[in-house]
Formats: C-alpha cells, structure tokens, sequence
C-alpha cells in the first residue's frame, strides 16, 4: 500500500526520553520512527526529524523545537506528527512561540494532553531520591512534572489552539497481561485512574483537535518501536496504513 506525497515537509517530533538516531559513526544503531520515515520519503514526502531534549521541561524542548524549524524550513510551514510528549512540545510552540505561521497542522500520536496518571504515581514515588541524583549529573528532570495531570490542566488553560492550525489525534489502547509483563503497573494505574489506555496515556488524555482516532496497541508500538517477543506475541503491525492515514487525513482536509 502507498503512501501518498504532501508538497510540504513533514516533521516527525519524539517524546521523552525519545532520540531521532542513535548513531555509531556511519552506522545508525537505531531510529525513533523506524521504517516510518523512510516509508515516507520513498513516496517522495521530505522528513525533517528534530532532536530534542529527552528530560527538559515543555517549554524548553518547544524553544528547541523552534529553532529547529526556522533552521530547516524557514520559509515553508509544515505538518508535524508529534508523539508522546512532543504533542505538548509543538502545541506549546505554536500558541506561546509565534509559530503558528509556520505549522499547517499538528497529528498527535499518544500525548498526553491532560496529562497522565502514571507521571503522577512516578513523580509521588520516586522524585525525592531521583531528583538529587539528576541533580548532581546536571541532568534535567522537569519533563517528568509537566506531563502530570496538574500541569497538564494549568497547560490547557494557558496554551491554547490557533485557529489557523488543523489539530488531530490519535491514541492507543491495549488490554495488558501477563504476555506483556512490562506494561502491567503503568497501564493499572492509568486504567483505574483514568480508563482505557496505551500503556501510560489514557484514550481520554490524548483526544486532541477536530478528529480523533483509535489504534490498537501499546505505547511505542504507535511509532513502530520493535519489540523482542513482538512476533509470538502478535504485536507486530504494519505502520504503513495507518500512517498513509495520517497523510489522507491532511488530503482530505484540503493540503496538498
């Protein structure tokens, strides 16, 4: 199935902890969107993926997300596909950095819009020792408190959609077992706060925008991350069609 051809670039954006290579020398070791991006640039799309911060704060990685785009399409707008905490990374730099003229639209792949359930119990847990250690490595922790449900309201109050930018979303839902053991504690906390949910962001959470889907399947499967037991488990899909409906979405809301 082929994917179709938009005329303006589209910029892939990873969430936390997320990366756009790991690379050793030459040789790409492993990339966030793996096959996605180059399924799209063989249909003859140009992909721009940013780096980010993995543990900065929202308004942090959107500044760097900002400059990443006036670097590398500074005259043309874009559509951005944003997953995981990069959704709040390009709203917050649409609303709060005069980027609007520069976005088309934003698709968000499991962000956690009104935050998530699961930062809260890891925040509550663990921020009284993890904090210092971050600390003393001079590593920023600030990404782990904007993406609880607190911050999350106080983020929606303040930054809002532009009326000239086309939001949509898509989430995740999975039902959790003992198949997949490592998603077992963050998907009951987040069902028994919140509901059906990916893993860690609730089908609640990442409704965003004038459409919203629902894809089934954990977390990272949503940016195709591969997974050891993937097959036996039958985990594995094709990204392929539901990213060609990523892109007939935009077509079908008038971009070319």
């Amino acid at each position: 199935m082929s994917l179709p051809k938009l005329q303006s670039p589209l910029v892939l954006i990873h969430g936390l902890m997320g990366f756009s290579q790991l690379q050793a020398g030459n040789f790409t070791l492993a990339s966030y969107f793996p096959t996605i991006a180059e399924a799209l640039e063989r249909a003859g799309n140009r992909v721009l993926i940013p780096s980010l911060s993995p543990t900065k704060g929202v308004s942090e990685r959107a500044a760097e997300l900002r400059a990443f785009l006036l670097a590398k399409s500074p005259q043309e707008p874009v559509h951005l596909i944003a997953h995981s905490m990069g959704g709040l990374d390009a709203r917050y730099m649409i609303s709060r950095l005069g980027m609007a003229p520069g976005v088309l639209s934003l698709t968000t792949l499991g962000t956690p819009h009104r935050g998530s359930s699961f930062a809260d119990w890891g925040v509550s847990k663990f921020s009284w020792f993890a904090e210092p250690v971050f600390r003393s490595l001079s590593i920023p922790y600030e990404a782990f408190h904007d993406l609880t449900v607190a911050r999350c309201q106080k983020f929606n109050a303040e930054v809002l959609n532009d009326p000239n930018v086309r939001y949509f979303s898509i989430g995740g839902e999975f039902r959790s077992g003992f198949s997949t053991p490592e998603w077992l504690l963050p998907h009951s906390i987040v069902l028994g706060a919140e509901g059906p949910n990916d893993g860690v962001v609730s089908l609640a959470s990442a409704q965003h925008g004038e459409t919203f889907e629902v894809w089934d399947g954990d977390h990272l499967s949503l940016v195709n991350w591969p997974h050891p037991f993937g097959k036996k488990r039958g985990m594995i899909r094709d990204p392929i069609p539901r990213f060609r409906q990523i892109l007939q979405r935009l077509l079908d809301a008038g971009f070319r």
